[in-house]
């Protein structure tokens, strides 16, 4: 059995389930893998991948982990974590197949079920892939000694940094030793992980908020043009004021920030960037902020787009004294192993809202076109809807 915890999982696909279950508990959603890399899978990777699936049926939250939640996280519910202390992982919902060395991946049910799936999925394709093509990793020794050198780099710069790495890590080993080194050696820098099981394990925050997929149901729901204000809108009636970090990305940055209006821009702690020119990213936000009459060094911006330390460098030197800012650094930390890493992705692809009569494509924009996900057609009529050229 290789994942040993329901939490070894993304916060924010918790964050999110929670938000599903209060206000869309009948929607519907499917997603599928996208093999953005080209990789080859070995004879038998379905196969070993579908009982590493079957076994994730046997977790479930521990009574430690749920006083861990409760008082780590009070904005989620007492009702929600007697929800995820009775919910199991259904093999069911998950399709997998083997087409030569092509591997196709859908699962579909319930969103706020289905939503759980995708972190773990990807996690357990990294890590069977890199066992069943049997290469070799650096050994722990080194793995420790690389993160330690990049966390004493980072905190020399004066920065706060979380791990963001669960989704394509070498292996669950692996990110065990970089959290815990990150922790034992990154003190007033490494602030958190977005690994719920690792942050509890770590004595760390879990770090996150919503994802693309957030805003795509809301397209799905209520049209595009509105998927960003209501997106934003049913997150503040979660949550409160909590978890206010908004993505911004979904339908590219430009569209989002058309309707991050006043409220939004002084109710939310931020604003994170996951495509595209970091600068001219920040250069946007600054500006959006001033515009609206707010400072923008009360606010802060969170890196997370394929960071590593020249490019959290840049970044850092340009936006300090400008505006708040925060990285989340993911492969780098988890899969910098002497190993060449996994370009993969696990996107929703359709929806069925409550009472909608038939499935409608989802689609996901950001602000570099590479990163564009989801039924071409749909694509189209987003950026037509939006005015995206």
């Amino acid at each position: 059995m290789i994942l040993t915890s329901i939490l070894d999982n993304d916060f924010y696909k918790f964050t999110m389930q929670h938000g599903v279950i209060k206000l869309f508990p009948k929607a519907r959603a499917r997603y599928t893998f996208i093999n953005r890399g080209k990789h080859a899978f070995p004879p038998g990777f379905a196969t070993a991948l579908r009982e590493a699936v079957n076994d994730m049926q046997h977790l479930q939250l521990t009574q430690e982990e749920k006083e861990y939640l409760a008082v780590t996280c009070p904005y989620l519910d007492p009702t929600y974590l007697d929800f995820l202390q009775g919910y199991r992982y259904n093999p069911a919902e998950v399709h997998i197949s083997q087409h030569g060395d092509e591997l196709e991946i859908h699962a579909d049910g319930y969103w706020y079920r289905t939503i759980l799936w995708e972190v773990p999925l990807m996690s357990l394709i990294c890590e069977l892939y890199y066992q069943l093509t049997e290469q070799v990793r650096l050994s722990d020794e080194e793995v420790i000694r690389i993160t330690r050198e990049k966390i004493e780099k980072y905190k020399q710069m004066g920065i706060t940094i979380a791990d963001f790495g669960t989704r394509r890590r070498h292996s669950l080993e692996v990110h065990k030793l970089v959290v815990k080194t990150l922790r034992q050696y990154g003190e007033g820098c490494f602030i958190g992980s977005s690994n719920v099981h690792l942050a509890m394990r770590n004595a760390v925050k879990p770090v996150g908020t919503h994802a693309h997929e957030w805003f795509m149901f809301h397209a799905a729901k209520y049209g595009f043009k509105m998927a960003n204000m209501l997106g934003l809108e049913n997150w503040v009636q979660v949550y409160r004021g909590d978890l206010g970090i908004a993505l911004s990305d979904t339908y590219t940055t430009p569209v989002f920030f058309e309707q991050f209006d006043k409220k939004f821009a002084k109710l939310f702690d931020g604003v994170r960037h996951d495509s595209g020119d970091p600068i001219l990213f920040a250069d946007r936000t600054i500006m959006h902020y001033k515009g609206k009459g707010v400072d923008p060094l009360t606010k802060t911006i969170i890196f997370s787009d394929g960071l590593d330390y020249d490019k959290v460098t840049a970044i850092a030197d340009y936006c300090r004294g400008k505006i708040g800012m925060s990285f989340g650094i993911g492969t780098n930390f988890t899969n910098d192993v002497g190993l060449t890493a996994l370009n993969i992705v696990i996107k929703m692809y359709e929806a069925l809202p409550e009472d909608a009569p038939r499935w409608t494509p989802v689609v996901k924009l950001s602000d570099i076109s590479g990163k564009y996900t989801g039924d071409a057609k749909m694509i189209t009529l987003a950026k037509e809807m939006l005015d995206i050229v």
